[in-house]
């Protein structure tokens, strides 16, 4: 997988460096104002042709059921609108993980929640990342709407809770005290920021789609390249100045969130296929489960494994890193 060079981010030998540091930071909050989605290609985006072509709006090669007998002999326009609404969740999960997740922590950050954020340039990298982060909910909010008018959609389903959150919410759910839910959405944010590239590179430099929805990945996939570090930067301030409770549950839930933010969601694309009445959804989603595999969209977690080793925490987590494709 190909991955957004320091060099796009106006910052020279980013990963050549042995780890994140100080000196990275500073260079990452100057590089802001020539880097930040938000600030070079607003009009780029919002100039962007509607969708119009005839190319697929999501790559069919990671729909997991795509060569499914029962699915390959659906109508050929319930499989282009599944197709479409597979984008249009893409969007969806990318936006609720933004929206829900990351910028409620990034608040917390700023105000002072979590300890260890003191340096002025701390509290600058935390303020650059939220403008960023609003910033994507609006440019995927705007893909979506665009999506719906060039495809007609007048109905679509409910894409607003994936199963990444659903876990954040099922666990802080099961939790009585404020700075255990706090801690959790912590991880989260930490494990999202430091692999969401991942995610957002299935599509970023994907040339069977639609221009325009692989230009919306690669942008925010740059911006990601920026927070992935200055995330990592900032755990090494707060992560030292949490008590051991807190260290205790942030170390525990790392593999949690790690198993969430990468999950296949089999239960929106059962409601997708429902939603479309593609004939035999539930086996589709039945046979599709049973493949090994399948549960999960993407396996490195490389960038979480180096931020465990440089917490000294690799003991208390429960993911085996081994298992990751580099």
């Amino acid at each position: 997988m190909s991955h957004v060079q320091p060099q796009e981010l106006g910052i020279e030998n980013i990963e050549s460096e042995p780890h994140v540091g100080p000196s990275t930071l500073r260079r990452l909050i100057a590089a802001w104002p020539r880097r930040a989605t938000i600030r070079t290609d607003m009009a780029d985006f919002m100039g962007s042709e509607t969708v119009a072509s005839g190319l697929p709006d999501y790559p069919e090669h990671l729909i997991p059921f795509a060569k499914h007998p029962n699915f390959v002999d659906a109508p050929e326009a319930s499989r282009r609108l599944v197709n479409t609404l597979a984008w249009q969740a893409y969007n969806a999960r990318v936006i609720a993980a933004e929206e829900h997740v990351a910028n409620p922590t990034f608040a917390m950050l700023a105000h002072g929640v979590f300890p260890g954020i003191d340096r002025y340039e701390a509290k600058e990298a935390v303020q650059q990342s939220h403008i960023d982060e609003v910033w994507h909910t609006y440019m995927h909010m705007t893909a979506m709407q665009r999506t719906k008018g060039a495809r007609s959609l007048t109905l679509e389903p409910d894409y607003s809770h994936p199963v990444t959150n659903k876990r954040l919410f099922e666990l802080t759910a099961q939790r009585s005290e404020k700075w255990e839910r706090d801690i959790l959405f912590l991880v989260w944010t930490v494990v999202g920021e430091l692999h969401i590239n991942n995610f957002l590179e299935l599509l970023a430099q994907d040339k069977t789609i639609h221009p325009m929805h692989s230009l919306v990945a690669r942008l925010h996939a740059r911006d990601e390249a920026a927070h992935g570090p200055i995330v990592a930067e900032l755990m090494k301030d707060v992560f030292i100045h949490l008590t051991k409770e807190q260290r205790d549950l942030f170390a525990g839930s790392i593999g949690e969130a790690i198993r969430a933010l990468a999950a296949e969601d089999y239960e929106l694309w059962s409601e997708i296929l429902q939603f479309v009445s593609i004939p035999s959804a539930v086996e589709i989603i039945a046979d599709t489960r049973s493949l090994p595999g399948t549960d999960m969209i993407f396996t490195d977690f490389s960038t979480v494994e180096r931020l465990v080793r440089e917490l000294e925490i690799e003991d208390r987590v429960d993911y085996d890193f081994t298992k990751s494709a580099r």
